[in-house]
């Protein structure tokens, strides 16, 4: 029985990481929400690591924070241990990394969501939805139906999902959940493009049956470095985590049965992670390294559950067991969660536009691992772009369009829809050509302003934010004219960090400058040194190091930029532009992009196709086809 339950201005389908910051985003820009969730005990759920952020995933969350978003928050408040990644390497791959409490964490997702004006959270499987003349007509399995201006659509593995233990397989959601199983046959009715892939999680195992004294422990940072650049007292390391190795007998017990893994064994269709690989394909695919590292990690302050970080498996339990056995410090271990593999229903995100919105279906948009995408950090930052651009066009603003090169979110929302996916997306620094200027400490300075303008930070952020610009400002002019006496004090502090002497004054920032300088070093003869906060003189530091770098990635995105606001017509007929060769037509067409840098982007378009399309452009035919693109559209309407 259908019943008429009201009207929406944005329905959330699905509360995880995506949908989370898609329903806050929304909700906090003024616009009636409600977000739809199989399982209400489900929000905020971290179904496989019991961690935020990690390698070019911390760039992610602090972007996220800086823009106005939640992730970042409630990371700090839930943190059982911090680390610093890549420490040893340049500035522009440190990445943040926090050991969470899992169960906190979604509690207090939950409860923020609760609180939120304008947000509504309904217990409900969405198992319709339709277009209408102007709106979205969504149906749950209970025969509730909204009419709703725009929906996101955050459905995570739960689409069509289906588990994998071995040749034990049903359809199911992560962590026991049910699926969804309705939902993928509306979409398609649509004509979204569907595809399966699949991902998977190791076993979580019972603490009181792991032999710690045998193993690597691993300690947190000191002192702690927050996610969100709000936070006033950072975090404090309230757990170690710990490290062992697989061995030949764990390889030996793997090979043994690897005919038993549906991976192997063709029972699994969909495509996996490339670089999160299972236990059983690490093996296979590294057959020459003789042991592969695990993390030993807690789930949370109030449970005994562990997990084990770089152990997901498909294999059935018994050979779980027995593989997991042969590991140190895990000889008498204990499986309380057998790891599992998960195959689901995703879109392909060529159809999308870069404000995450369907390029054929007004209103509808995609976000997290619907979009082919793999992890919480990648999921709550297309949900934050997802929610504000719904929002945002419902309001009648400017969309959100964030490009490489001002964010880590801008690279992996453009390589999304202009690359597409053959494996669920990972986000890594290696993607970004513009990394050493998108910096995880530097997410603030880029991106705060544009949270500020779409009216997600509040003036007491702002505030806090323009006196910490002032502070670096202020810190930078003071560097270039300080100068530091060649005392025996200075060159004492030179020479034991191998680097040259001095025998007259020297400016601070030519010191600093030095590769083997830092500011620390310099504290006993920095008299004048102000008392800022650590991450003011790290910033003046990086900024000095790395000048020259800087002013060069700069100039290249000028450049990139320039390109980008060369506007390409949204119903260009690529075919009949002489000079294109036909790959790039038929790439051209498929992805339709939406300006001259994304097409230059795109494979199987070379320089030379740039070339012509900028030339057609220059012929007038730009205007020509706007026009006829607006003749269009009025005879429709």
């Amino acid at each position: 029985m259908i019943y008429d339950a009201g009207k929406l201005d944005i329905a959330v389908i699905g509360a995880g990481h995506a949908g989370i910051e898609a329903a806050l985003a929304a909700a906090r820009l003024g616009c009636r929400t409600a977000v739809f969730t199989i399982n209400m005990d489900a929000v905020g759920n971290c179904p496989c690591n019991p961690s935020i952020g990690g390698t070019a995933k911390g760039h992610l969350v602090r972007e996220i924070d800086a823009l106005g978003g939640e992730m970042g928050k409630t990371a700090d408040a839930c943190t059982l241990q911090s680390r610093m990644l890549n420490l040893g390497k340049g500035p522009a791959v440190h990445s943040l990394r926090a050991q969470i409490d899992r169960n906190q964490y979604a509690r207090v997702m939950k409860h923020k969501l609760e609180l939120c004006p304008n947000l509504e959270m309904k217990q409900a499987e969405v198992v319709d939805l339709q277009r209408a003349a102007d709106h979205w007509i969504l149906t749950t399995q209970l025969g509730a139906q909204y009419a709703c201006k725009a929906v996101v659509l955050a459905t995570g593995t739960f689409l069509g999902g289906r588990i994998f233990v071995g040749d034990v397989s049903y359809a199911g959601g992560p962590d026991g959940m049910f699926p969804a199983t309705a939902l993928s046959e509306a979409l398609k009715k649509l004509g979204i493009a569907l595809r399966r892939f699949k991902t998977g999680t190791p076993a979580r195992v019972l603490r009181s049956s792991i032999d710690f004294s045998a193993l690597e422990v691993q300690n947190g940072d000191e002192p702690v470095t927050p996610f969100s650049f709000d936070t006033e007292t950072p975090p404090q390391n309230k757990a170690v985590c710990h490290v062992s190795w697989t061995n030949a007998q764990t390889k030996a017990v793997i090979l043994e049965n690897i005919h038993r893994s549906p991976l192997y064994g063709g029972m699994i269709e969909g495509v996996g992670p490339r670089y999160c690989p299972s236990i059983e394909d690490k093996i296979v695919r590294f057959a020459e390294k003789p042991r592969h590292q695990l993390f030993i990690e807690p789930c949370g302050a109030d449970t005994e559950e562990m997990y084990l970080q770089g152990m997901s498996s498909s294999l059935p339990e018994d050979v779980q067991i027995a593989f997991y056995r042969t590991i140190q410090g895990l000889e008498h271990v204990q499986i309380m969660r057998s790891a599992y593999a998960i195959e689901y229903d995703c879109c392909d995100p060529l159809q999308l536009t870069s404000t995450l919105e369907f390029r054929e279906l007004p209103g509808l948009y995609g976000a997290g691992q619907f979009n082919g995408s793999s992890g919480y950090e990648e999921a709550a930052a297309q949900g934050f772009v997802a929610g504000v651009n719904a929002a945002l066009k419902i309001l009648g603003r400017a969309p959100l369009l964030l490009d490489r090169a001002s964010s880590y979110i801008g690279t992996l929302i453009d390589d999304l829809i202009t690359k597409g996916v053959t494996d669920p997306y990972r986000m890594m620094t290696s993607r970004s050509e513009y990394r050493l200027v998108l910096r995880q400490d530097n997410a603030d300075e880029r991106l705060t302003p544009i949270g500020r303008s779409l009216g997600l930070i509040s003036d007491a952020r702002w505030a806090k934010f323009q006196k910490k610009q002032a502070q670096k400002a202020e810190e930078m002019k003071r560097a270039e004219k300080t100068v530091l006496s060649p005392t025996q004090a200075l060159n004492d502090i030179l020479v034991s960090r191998e680097t040259s002497p001095v025998s007259t004054g020297v400016r601070l920032s030519e010191l600093l400058r030095r590769p083997q300088i830092s500011y620390a070093d310099l504290c006993p003869v920095d008299k004048t040194r102000p008392d800022y906060p650590r991450e003011i003189f790290e910033s003046v530091e990086t900024a000095l190091k790395y000048e020259g770098y800087i002013k060069r990635q700069m100039q290249d995105i000028t450049e990139m930029r320039r390109l980008e606001k060369r506007l390409l017509p949204r119903g260009i007929d690529y075919d009949s532009i002489a000079g294109l060769r036909l790959e790039a037509r038929e790439k051209l067409s498929r992805v339709r992009p939406e300006n001259i840098g994304q097409a230059g982007r795109i494979s199987g378009v070379s320089p030379a196709d740039i070339s012509v399309l900028l030339i057609w452009l220059s012929a007038g035919n730009e205007a020509q086809q706007r026009r006829t693109e607006l003749e269009s559209t009025a005879d429709t309407q």
